[in-house]
């Protein structure tokens, strides 16, 4: 009599780290595979919020600060998304700014009406050496389609 294991289970929670140089190329390759990510993980839903996120956090790494590289982590849950994009300016962020008529300088307004949650973790202890900024998106929730 043959027996058959069933396959294990899935993990809850999927992670994947993307790099790139610090290039005026970076937002758009970096921005393009998260999409990618959020479609091929049955997030699409989640995919355009993830995308102008992504894209105005690796923005604000290039234009503020003299990394080489950006890396961006990506957690896959069942329901969310989260992206954390680090850098080496470790320096505690602003609150989102109030809409003006300014050109520019939006890129955290963005985040915060489209993430469910966002903020900044500083690494390194008493004399932080970097910071990631990071979003979550939740199925059905504020970024979602």
């Amino acid at each position: 009599m043959r027996t058959a294991l069933a396959p294990p289970a899935p993990p809850s929670t999927l992670s994947y780290r993307l790099s790139a140089a610090n290039t005026t190329t970076a937002p758009a390759v970096l921005r393009d595979l998260v999409v990618t990510l959020c479609r091929s993980t049955d997030h699409g839903a989640l995919a355009e919020a993830a995308q102008l996120c992504t894209s105005e956090i690796v923005t604000n790494v290039y234009r503020h600060t003299t990394a080489r590289v950006v890396h961006v982590d990506v957690i896959v849950g069942e329901r969310y998304v989260s992206v954390w994009v680090h850098d080496d300016l470790p320096k505690e962020l602003p609150a989102p700014p109030e809409v003006t008529e300014r050109e520019g300088g939006l890129g955290l307004y963005v985040v915060d009406q489209l993430a469910d949650h966002w903020g900044a973790s500083l690494y390194g202890g008493l004399i932080p050496t970097s910071k990631a900024v990071w979003f979550r998106l939740d199925e059905g929730g504020r970024g979602a389609l």
